[in-house]
């Protein structure tokens, strides 16, 4: 069935209830600067103490550094104006960046797991003094570190993924200090690649979640916290709205949530209506972007466009 159009393509960029503090890029370079020299101290005096769990952290923190450097990289690209090439500008980036955290962690997880194994069947003699106090040093880094972006973290999935980072390093430091207290005075080596597995356990814990959500906004999935069905409800409940077709809601960003919809209105609508409908979007549902086509059909299109979403 044919449909003339009435209006297209309105949209509206008022900011989420929720963003990056104003020093998100300050947050980066700090927190970039703390954990690298942390990462030094700690694959030196490791190896000196022959800790697996201390250089194991350290292997963590690293592929934490680079995951903010990535993150930070992605703001930064994410903040330049649209051009004629990347009509939406470059916010996906920020999708690409956490996911990209997440896979990182997981690689060194699985390095983690792997040295681990190893050391328990052959253990090896541990300074149990030394890996609790550098390991106490990562606790402070680490929690500086994720307060830094503990602000941010509900409104945006790239600043979620460095403060999880970060807190998932200060647990594991808090974890390598009770192992290396408890070697001093039992010796017991074993217990050195035992914590190493179970601290990994609790970080795959953490970023299972993190994985998994980024995964969905690469591709396109509703974003958490976007009830569809309460959208769907909210659109057709519109007075002069007889059907609608074609609902999508996606993350064009960490952030930002885009939503297009093809809205049967026999009579057409108002311009200040749509403009109204355009805030009630963003109020409700956190909608950035909203694209609204209105169809001034006679049969509702919802029984016609398979339930499309």
């Amino acid at each position: 069935m044919t449909h003339s159009h009435d209006s297209a393509a309105h949209s509206g960029s008022a900011p989420r209830h929720s963003h990056a503090p104003a020093d998100f890029g300050r947050a980066f370079i700090v927190g970039i600067g703390l954990n690298t020299v942390f990462v030094v101290f700690e694959l030196i005096y490791g190896s000196l103490a022959t800790s697996l769990a201390l250089v194991a952290d350290a292997g963590h923190n690293a592929s934490d550094v680079l995951g903010l450097i990535l993150a930070w990289g992605a703001y930064l690209v994410s903040k330049r104006r649209p051009s004629g090439r990347h009509t939406y500008g470059l916010r996906r980036s920020s999708i690409l960046a956490s996911l990209t955290n997440a896979v990182l962690l997981l690689i060194a997880l699985g390095a983690i797991i792997w040295e681990a194994v190893q050391r328990l069947q052959h253990p090896a003699p541990v300074a149990g003094g030394t890996v609790s106090w550098i390991a106490a040093l990562g606790i402070v880094v680490n929690g500086v570190t994720a307060y830094l972006f503990a602000s941010g973290r509900k409104g945006d999935l790239n600043l979620r993924g460095a403060f999880q980072h970060m807190l998932a390093d200060a647990v594991v430091s808090a974890g390598v200090v009770v192992a290396g207290i408890v070697i001093v005075f039992t010796h017991w080596l074993w217990l050195d690649p035992l914590v190493s597995l179970a601290l990994a356990a609790v970080i795959l814990y953490g970023t299972w979640g993190l994985l998994r959500e980024s995964l969905d906004l690469a591709l396109d999935a509703v974003p958490e916290g976007v009830d569809l069905n309460a959208v769907r409800t909210f659109l057709a409940a519109q007075p002069g709205v007889s059907g609608l077709h074609d609902l999508h809601v996606w993350g064009m960003s960490t952030t930002e949530t885009a939503l297009t919809v093809h809205l049967v209105m026999p009579g057409g609508i108002p311009d200040q209506n749509l403009q109204h409908l355009r805030h009630e979007l963003h109020d409700q549902f956190g909608v950035e972007h909203a694209t609204v086509q209105i169809e001034r059909g006679t049969v509702p299109c919802e029984l016609e466009a398979e339930g499309a979403v």
